[in-house]
């Protein structure tokens, strides 16, 4: 039996014409740069190409026997991934920065680049790649997956930020999610006086992709 897959109309519309065109990059091979000037919350692009499993996405390629990390994969969800190398349009140029200008967003089930502030003409366009990191990741796992944008709060990788760290009740240090807002609340006189509470950051719509943009 074949079906078919049908996806809802987005939120915002796409350009007429297109916003920003393939350049040189002066962070790595090729990048897309502002023809217009565009503003706040603007969509500028949809990543496309071949939707494929991760299984496939896997076999394609191997992070490991690559002696340069170089994809253009991004995972939609758990089970699919879009492999912009088959059928993709520039959008898969669009290169990391740890301070991006743009923001991937997933809506039904399709990854759209909007601007998340004004860009003027001539700007070179980034989103943050926030690539997943693996729970057995080791100390050289962000030296494959280097980060070029120069930003001044640059992390030097192109791996989603580390999570923050929190105090226990011994004074020592234990992993936790990175908190928005500490709730505190008064205990009995048996036990401490103040208790915190984090609350995990709001995540995006935007998945960890696998991929990273530029052509090599």
């Amino acid at each position: 039996m074949q079906t078919t897959t049908v996806f809802m109309a987005p939120k915002k519309s796409l350009p007429a014409v297109p916003a920003f065109e393939i350049r040189r990059s002066r962070i790595q091979g090729r990048g897309g740069f502002a023809t217009r000037r565009i503003k706040r919350g603007e969509r500028v692009g949809e990543y496309t190409g071949e939707r494929i499993s991760q299984t496939e996405a896997d076999r394609r390629y191997d992070d490991d026997a690559m002696a340069r990390h170089h994809t253009f994969l991004f995972a939609v969800s758990a089970r699919t991934v879009i492999d912009a190398a088959v059928g993709g349009n520039d959008t898969r140029f669009i290169n990391h920065s740890c301070q991006p200008n743009c923001d991937a967003v997933i809506e039904r089930g399709r990854v759209f680049i909007d601007a998340r502030k004004p860009i003027f003409e001539g700007e070179e366009l980034f989103y943050d790649y926030s690539y997943e990191r693996e729970k057995d990741a080791g100390p050289d796992a962000e030296s494959q997956y280097p980060c070029w944008c120069g930003a001044p709060k640059c992390r030097g990788t192109i791996l989603m930020p580390k999570k923050r760290k929190r105090s226990n009740a011994r004074g020592g240090r234990r992993p936790g999610p990175r908190k928005t807002k500490l709730q505190t609340k008064r205990r009995t006189k048996r036990q401490s006086k103040r208790q915190t509470k984090g609350r995990t950051k709001h995540q995006t719509t935007r998945p960890a992709s696998r991929r990273r943009g530029g052509a090599r």
